[in-house]
């Protein structure tokens, strides 16, 4: 039985393939008259069809599997998913905004313009900090269950 951290790792197989192939096909696209293209294009693009077809399977089967699969918190792994990047968002957020925040005095004389903080820069990379401490927790329980959890059909 495939493991879901398996289904997932070939998730981005299939993802690279199918990139690899579009850029192969964009290569041969056009040729000079008289030459011939080093790949054949109709060729490329029917294993890409064919990979993007089973890419579509494969996603199927792990979103069946994120939505039918409990955590210990009793929650899916498609809701903690979901609050996962809800915390990468907010820390993004609070990073930014801490990092510009941060006022440099480079000025050379009294009549240039003196730039002041409106927010806590302390207090704004704490809150990022919190955030991120909680992202890898819940990271590390999903990435726990995808290798406990059989891939569903």
């Amino acid at each position: 039985m495939t493991k879901l951290a398996e289904a997932l790792i070939q998730r981005a197989d299939y993802q690279k393939r199918i990139d690899q192939l579009r850029q192969r096909a964009l290569r041969v696209a056009k040729v000079q008259d008289g030459d011939v293209p080093a790949e054949n294009p109709a060729a490329l693009l029917d294993e890409m069809e064919r990979i993007a077809a089973d890419l579509v399977l494969l996603i199927q089967r792990i979103n069946r599997t994120n939505a039918a699969t409990r955590l210990d918190n009793g929650g899916t792994i498609a809701d903690a998913i979901a609050l996962r990047d809800g915390l990468r968002l907010r820390h993004n957020v609070y990073t930014g905004l801490a990092e510009a925040a941060v006022v440099k005095q480079d000025r050379y004389s009294k009549s240039e313009v003196r730039f002041v903080s409106t927010v806590d820069v302390g207090d704004m990379q704490r809150r990022a900090d919190d955030l991120a401490r909680a992202y890898r927790e819940l990271d590390t329980r999903i990435q726990s269950a995808n290798w406990q959890v059989d891939l569903l059909d």
